[in-house]
This record gives C-alpha cells, sequence and structure tokens, in this order.
C-alpha cells in the first residue's frame, strides 16, 4: 500500500513516492520504520508498489550482476522477464500464480514504475511495460494522485511541485499511503 508518482515537465522527469510501511492492517509510525520505495539503477529510477519483500529480492539480485540497462519498453520488459525467471530459480518461496484463473500469464503481485530521459513506464502484475509522456502514478493512492495531476499538469507547477502535490494528495485521502515524501530526480 503505497504512493508513488512520476512527472515529465519541461525537460525534468522527478519521482515521488510516500515513506509509509504498512502490514495488512498494521500502519507503522514513520518515526520508527521508513519504507524506501525508489531506487536508483543506473541512469533510472524504479519504484515499487505492493509486496515489500521485493525490495529485498531487488536489492539481492543487483548485488551479483551488471546493472540493467533500462532505457526503452523492450529492455524493461527484458529486465522483468529476467526478474521472473530469476524470482522461480532462486526464491522458493515464489508462488507461481496468475492473478485470475482465466488468465495465461503470470503475475507479480506487485506493480512498478521506471523513470529516466526517455519517459515513465508503468510494469504492470503481468509485465507488460506501458510508457507515459508527462506522469503516472502506481499505488494504493494512485487514483488521487491521477486526477491532482489532471488537474494541475497545465498549470504552472514544476516536475518536482506537481509530484509533490499529487503525493501529498494521496497521502491526505488514501489511508495506506503516509509518512514522509521522498524525491528523486532522473539523471541526465
Amino acid at each position: 500500500m503505497s504512493i508513488v508518482v512520476a512527472v515529465r515537465k519541461d525537460g525534468r522527469t522527478v519521482m515521488a513516492a510516500d515513506s509509509l510501511n504498512v502490514f495488512g492492517q498494521e500502519r507503522v509510525s514513520t518515526d520508527n520504520s521508513k519504507a524506501a520505495k525508489i531506487r536508483t539503477i543506473g541512469s533510472a529510477l524504479l519504484a515499487i508498489t505492493g509486496w515489500s519483500v521485493y525490495a529485498n529480492i531487488l536489492d539481492d539480485l543487483l548485488t551479483d550482476r551488471d546493472t540493467p540497462v533500462l532505457r526503452d519498453e523492450k529492455e524493461i520488459f527484458a529486465f522483468f522477464i529476467e526478474l521472473w525467471r530469476q524470482l522461480h530459480e532462486r526464491y522458493p518461496f515464489v508462488n507461481d500464480q496468475a492473478h485470475t484463473k482465466d488468465t495465461p500469464f503470470g503475475d507479480l503481485d506487485a506493480s512498478f514504475l521506471v523513470a529516466n530521459q526517455n519517459g515513465i513506464y508503468k510494469v504492470s502484475q503481468d509485465s507488460s511495460v506501458c510508457r507515459f509522456d508527462k506522469y503516472y502514478a502506481i499505488g494504493s493512492g494512485s487514483v488521487y494522485a491521477l486526477g491532482a495531476l489532471y488537474q494541475v499538469y497545465d498549470k504552472d507547477h514544476d516536475a518536482a511541485d506537481l509530484a509533490r502535490r499529487a503525493v501529498a494528495t494521496a497521502i491526505e485521502f488514501d489511508i495506506y499511503c503516509g509518512g514522509e515524501i521522498d524525491m528523486f530526480d532522473v539523471q541526465r
């Protein structure tokens, strides 16, 4: 349960997230534990919403391999196909399940957001990759953040202000979002 937002405007790309840890129905005070939902991977930013164990898995996977290149849909998709393979080879606690019985695809049971110089990319639970030009949000607070961004994107705000406002809106209205707002700029 989270909110992560990426915004591109006037040549700048920013990613922002809340820092609340939630375990089922339990909220953890942010003065006791802060969740880091955004990671820098090479020249890209990668954020996770869903199971927090993905942070541990990604940290573990990335320690013993070359930094993946995440420049476009093809490279991002290839990385997540490799992640899927590694999930099943290296982590015996991973279930091989589909979100519904009617789908032929596996389910990561999490969403990811990648931002780089080329765009913003959502990676869905089925590993499909979709590119966005202006903004996108994932997590339980995403409907609030997307609504806020839709209303103010064309106003006189920079990318960082827009991302901060969108995350703050989600924190205000979604009970599973909270804590401090972490902000990251895509490196050029």
